[in-house]
């Protein structure tokens, strides 16, 4: 089956540069000219790649990575983007990217790169269909979240959160980097997380007065720990 990918510019000129470099080497594409309309083909199709600009009117690319990784989607980003700034490339990689590629570029480097992208996440997707971490188990491939083997529903920021915390265990997350992931936004509400923080306590917790899985780690943040 062939490969799907998403390329996002509000450059024509680069979109239709791309779309003949991927159908050359027999990679379908999809063509979004915003961030608005990559996210709304992004709402109702599944992708094996996504080349995405991030200067761009109206939703930046960023943003567009930040919200794509706040709906838990594992989907490899390749930044093509014209910012050569290295705090950039390493805030794209930070909050979600897989790689990044400045223009001006070779087309036949670019598409050499998406391909080996789509190759390591089809194995790390095989690989790693199911996270475990104590008595939980999360299925990257169906988004569903378990404890002993009992199945635990999640609203859609729940099952984000866990997420982010079940493939990071011991990492703590302080509330603006919640923020940042789950919602997309650097503007923090404390109390929205807050309150997520204790409706997921009262679903994995034995005690949710005294939690031991999601700590509060006083003064940085959250934890979750098994």
């Amino acid at each position: 089956m062939a490969s799907k990918v998403l390329v996002v510019d509000d450059d024509k000129t680069i979109l239709n540069m791309l779309y003949k470099a991927l159908k050359s080497s027999g990679i379908e594409a999809d063509l979004a000219i915003s961030g608005e309309a990559a996210l709304e083909l992004i709402s109702g199709k599944e992708y094996d790649l996504i080349l995405l600009d991030i200067n761009m009117r109206g939703i930046d690319g960023f943003t567009v990575i930040k919200k794509i990784r706040s709906q838990g989607l594992t989907v490899p980003i390749m930044v093509v983007s014209g910012r050569k700034d290295d705090g950039d490339t390493l805030y794209g990689l930070d909050i979600g990217a897989d790689d990044y590629i400045t223009k001006p570029f070779n087309p036949v480097t670019l598409v050499a790169k998406a391909k080996a992208l789509i190759r390591r996440s089809r194995a790390t997707d095989t690989a790693k269909t199911i996270i475990s971490a104590g008595p939980f188990t999360y299925n990257t491939s169906t988004l569903r979240f378990y404890k002993n083997d009992v199945e635990i529903p999640l609203s859609s920021k729940e099952n984000s959160m866990i997420k982010l915390f079940i493939d990071n265990v011991d990492h703590i997350f302080s509330k603006d980097m919640i923020y940042s992931v789950i919602w997309g936004e650097t503007i923090i509400d404390e109390n929205a997380i807050m309150v997520y923080v204790n409706r997921i306590r009262q679903k994995i917790e034995d005690d949710p007065s005294n939690p031991k899985y999601l700590i509060t780690v006083r003064g940085l943040g959250y934890r979750f720990t098994v």
